[in-house]
């Protein structure tokens, strides 16, 4: 990666406070964030996070028209299951690149990726995202080999099974252990909670035994509106879950959603009483935070994990408030560039 210097409307530090002036890199990392005039209409933010996604899905797109959600990706006949064991490697492999690229254009550094197929899955990955900016940060499934070529463990839920030997694995491992959790039914989050997850996904029927518990565990909580939407499982207690705990952004399944963090942003901060400033935290610092990554902000001394957007463009021209623009309107689009620390 070359040194650089990207001028503009920098929304810097943890409160995303625009200040017009240069964000200054030098090998991978940001090393100035310096209040100057320009005449720039670029807006400078962080790169995304998506901080849940099933990438091996992208097979099949928009399949599953009318299926619940059992029936949709339960293992081990859900459709999404019988689909990847009919797909060949070359055609997974394909279709992940092809959904990592346009993560990667749309303003994503990284996602954090449950995925399928065991030691199998996680090399399917890893040769689709070869070359690419973006660095998925790959959870393991099915077994605790995977885990170990992985950088940690992604867990179906606590009713289909113990996980019980693959958090200890993880733990020894000093690796990420993430499990869904509530998804369907309140049933699953306290023998979820009582693992010590890293994190938790979906959390829709919470209630208040375990917004509770989350608040005293302080475990993080990735939520995923627009796939809860698509299934017709509810809609997680975003505003609540955000009042306790760490709280990051997903798109979850391909074939259910675009792996846009615009559209999840956009229907977040639409559907959940938080303000911009709250969905654009977690959509980029609260996912790296989530995954132990150094991006997700632009202060100095992070890694260059940057999305320049086109503020003039005939979208965002003339936002009154920049932040809420970005959230609330933004879209692939209005993206003039993506730096990655990780691309060549």
């Amino acid at each position: 990666m070359t040194d650089t210097t990207i001028e503009g409307t920098v929304l810097q530090g943890h409160e995303f406070d625009p200040v017009e002036g240069r964000v200054v890199v030098e090998d991978g990392e940001i090393v100035a964030v310096e209040a100057a005039p320009t005449h720039s209409d670029r807006i400078v933010l962080p790169a995304f996070v998506n901080a849940h996604t099933h990438i091996g899905d992208s097979i099949a797109k928009e399949a599953g028209e009318g299926l619940s959600l059992a029936e949709l990706v339960a293992p081990p006949d859900g459709l999404k299951h019988r689909l990847l064991r009919a797909a060949s490697r070359e055609e997974k492999v394909d279709a992940m690149e092809r959904s990592l690229r346009f993560m990667e254009a749309a303003g994503t550094a990284t996602c954090i990726e449950f995925r399928e197929g065991g030691v199998e899955g996680v090399a399917a990955i890893e040769e689709a995202a070869r070359g690419l900016g973006i660095d998925p940060v790959v959870l393991g499934r099915e077994t605790t080999d995977a885990m170990e070529r992985a950088d940690g463990f992604g867990a179906s839920g606590a009713g289909d099974a113990d996980f019980s030997a693959e958090r200890n694995a993880t733990a020894r491992a000093d690796k990420l252990f993430g499990i869904h959790a509530g998804e369907v039914t309140a049933g699953d989050i306290n023998p979820a909670l009582d693992l010590d997850p890293d994190f938790l996904v979906h959390m829709v029927h919470a209630e208040s035994l375990h917004l509770e518990r989350v608040a005293d565990s302080e475990i993080p909580v990735v939520v995923c509106p627009r796939s809860n939407l698509v299934t017709d499982v509810g809609v997680a207690p975003i505003a609540e879950l955000a009042e306790r705990t760490t709280v990051a952004l997903g798109t979850d399944n391909v074939f259910l959603n675009s792996p846009s963090m615009f559209r999840e942003m956009e229907f977040a901060a639409k559907l959940a009483d938080v303000t911009a400033r709250d969905v654009l935290r977690m959509a980029t610092v609260h996912g790296a935070d989530i995954a132990g990554l150094n991006c997700g902000l632009v202060a100095e001394g992070r890694d260059a994990d940057l999305l320049v957007l086109d503020g003039d463009s005939d979208n965002l021209a003339g936002a009154e408030n920049v932040v809420r623009a970005v959230v609330r309107r933004a879209g692939v689009g209005d993206v003039e560039s993506v730096v990655l620390s990780g691309s060549e």
